[in-house]
């Protein structure tokens, strides 16, 4: 298998983070190199997104989008440590990419400008997978508030609903362009994890 680049997304709280560690491991495991990521990034850019969530520095949402738009390309692009950089020599799997944008910023901007301003990323870095973790929402903001000390801009349950009616549209638009799957995470996360690991194998 080629080395692929797989993008997890999901509204805050679907389990995201677990099930990809899960699937690095089962990749690991069966003698393949894996890099794992997510964004918004730990560069300069991505911890100025970090403040604004955490109210310490205040931005517009047209601003944040923008912001995205930049962590992204630097993550991708990154002569270094970016995500092609990395899918020279082993799989990589991020922790949301540009369908969260879609999702997340198109809740308060016009979500054909996001995709717009996300085109440069899509084309050089398009995810071969997509694996959206399908969680009801007020299942997520029960596991936000058990899990975090501190609760960031986007985390309340009106929210948490549009994202994921966003994700659903976006996904709608463009089932004929991208690879997607949806995976129902209302169950264990070890019979994700499964699931997860037959669509990895699956891919050509």
């Amino acid at each position: 298998m080629t080395n692929k680049l797989i993008a997890f997304e999901g509204i805050d709280g679907s389990g995201k983070s677990t099930q990809i560690k899960k699937l690095a491991e089962k990749i690991k495991g069966n003698g393949e190199d894996v890099y794992t990521t997510f964004e918004p990034t730990d560069n300069y850019i991505g911890k100025l997104i970090r403040d604004v969530f955490s109210y310490r520095y205040e931005a517009s949402q047209e601003t944040i989008a923008g912001l995205f738009v930049a962590d992204r390309l630097d993550h991708l692009l990154h002569p270094e440590h970016g995500m092609l950089k990395m899918l020279e020599t082993k799989h990589v799997l991020t922790d949301r990419y540009y369908f969260s944008s879609y999702a997340y910023h198109g809740v308060h901007v016009d979500m054909t400008w996001v995709m717009e301003a996300n085109r440069m990323a899509v084309s050089k870095g398009k995810a071969d997978l997509h694996i959206f973790i399908d969680v009801n929402p007020e299942i997520c903001l029960k596991r936000i508030h058990n899990n975090r000390t501190h609760i960031e801009m986007y985390e309340t349950l009106d929210n948490l609903i549009r994202v994921r009616n966003q994700y659903l549209l976006a996904f709608d638009q463009m089932k004929d362009r991208e690879n997607i799957m949806m995976v129902d995470g209302n169950r264990s996360a070890d019979e994700i994890a499964e699931e997860i690991w037959s669509l990895f194998k699956n891919m050509e």
